[in-house]
């Protein structure tokens, strides 16, 4: 692992599907997730991170996901995780459900990427270009599900040449606290850094105060 360093203009925080869906306690997605975001403390994390990405001036971008009657109806070869999430219309287009939780939702200056529709951000959405206008090199990934979007999106920014960090207690994964680990275990794998949130934003302030 190379030593933490976060240059804040150089610096950027993504958090993945921080919407209604998922993080409301009427989401369709909720009830699967409560009891991870309550042991792990993701809810709580997340709020700090982004407060601590706003107080450090660090780029902030933030990806939803949504699918049109159309793609429910019509999506061919769907992968397991499409046929669950079509089957029981989650994330559904124009919906209470798709929008940004009120915790975790975009400020001033801060990017709202248009919805992503495959697991790996990069593929389906401006990510990258967004990125390298801004001279981000180092990026954090958060939100959720942990062992999909974010993880896939994870090994997308590496394979694009990007410094990757994540954050492992600001996520959790799909089924609970044996596969959280396993989950866990696999980010070195492609990330530069696995820290907590607590970690990276003691990292990030000792950049800016070394400065």
């Amino acid at each position: 692992m190379q030593e933490d360093h976060y240059p804040p203009e150089a610096t950027g925080v993504l958090l993945i599907d921080t919407v209604n869906e998922v993080f409301a306690e009427k989401g369709k997605g909720y009830p699967q997730y409560k009891e991870e975001f309550a042991r792990i403390g993701v809810v709580e994390n997340l709020r700090h991170l982004l407060a601590g990405a706003r107080r450090n001036g660090l780029h902030i971008f933030f990806s939803g996901m949504s699918y049109s009657d159309d793609e429910y109806s019509n999506w061919r070869h769907k992968s397991g995780i499409h046929q669950a999430m079509f089957e029981n219309r989650l994330f559904e287009q124009g919906t209470w459900a798709v929008q940004f939780h009120p915790d975790f939702e975009p400020g001033p200056g801060e990017v709202a990427l248009a919805p992503h529709k495959n697991i790996d951000v990069f593929m389906t959405t401006d990510l990258d270009a967004q990125l390298k206008r801004r001279g981000v090199e180092y990026l954090a990934v958060a939100g959720m599900i942990g062992s999909m979007c974010v993880e896939s999106t994870g090994r997308g920014a590496m394979e694009r040449g990007y410094h990757v960090t994540m954050l492992k207690d600001a996520t959790a994964s799909h089924s609970g606290k044996q596969e959280y680990d396993s989950m866990v275990g696999r980010y070195p794998l492609f990330a530069h850094s696995v820290l907590t949130v607590d970690e990276y934003l003691a990292a990030v302030e000792r950049t800016t105060g070394a400065r």
